[in-house]
This record gives structure tokens, sequence and C-alpha cells, in this order.
């Protein structure tokens, strides 16, 4: 199994990037959720940019944690934005009924980075 603690949280700017690169079992996406909420705190961070380029399937547990990334940053003040969505895993996210309030989306890093500057700057909520 792959330990959370391999996937790297970077600090660009105000912004935090996470890209999962590897597959989550239950136990490591909890921790990973963990370490995010810890680095959000730790660093003040005003975003939060969540790659799942790499991730080609979700079960009902991972869209969970996801959807529990994106409230949870949210108190804490830091605006979450996915990017890299493939279309299964978009798919299986609407079927599942997961409601993904207050975050939002892009296509690749480079568009995640340039939303969260938008919604920073606009002082949107």
């Amino acid at each position: 199994m792959i330990e959370a603690s391999r996937i790297p949280i970077l600090k660009i700017g105000d912004f935090l990037v996470a890209s999962i690169q590897v597959e989550l079992y239950d136990k490591s996406a909890v921790l990973f959720k963990d370490n995010l909420l810890q680095e959000i705190y730790r660093t003040k961070a005003k975003g939060l940019i969540l790659d799942l380029t790499a991730v080609e399937v979700v079960d009902s547990f991972m869209g969970r944690i996801i959807t529990e990334v994106g409230a949870m940053a949210g108190l804490m003040g830091t605006k979450l934005v996915i990017t890299g969505l493939q279309p299964a895993v978009a798919i299986t996210l609407v079927e599942l009924g997961l409601e993904l309030a207050g975050v939002h989306t892009a296509l690749n890093l480079e568009k995640g980075i340039a939303v969260l500057e938008r919604i920073i700057a606009e002082g949107e909520e």
C-alpha cells in the first residue's frame, strides 16, 4: 500500500498544490486528507489545488474524501480548485450524487492557478 505521506503537497505563493499520482486506499486517503488540512493550517494557504489528472477511478469513499476536503478547506478559509478530472471520475462523482459546494474546477494546473488567483482577487465566497 502506498502511504499518503508520499503524495507531495507543494506551496506555490499563497496556494498549496497536491497531485494524486498513486492509488489511495481508505486509510491512506484519510491520512492524505489530514495531511492536507494540517498543511492548510500550517501555511495559512488561501487556496488549494487538488490535481486528479492521474486518477482514473473513484469509489464512493474517495468521492466522500474529496467532498470533505472541500468543506473542511472552506471552513478554514481556503478555496479549493480541482483540476484534471477525467470523464469517468466526473461521471462517478455525479452518479454518486456528491455535491461539491464551493469547489471550483479547472481543466489543468495552469488554469487552476488562474481560477484561484481570480477567486482570491474578487473576494468570491
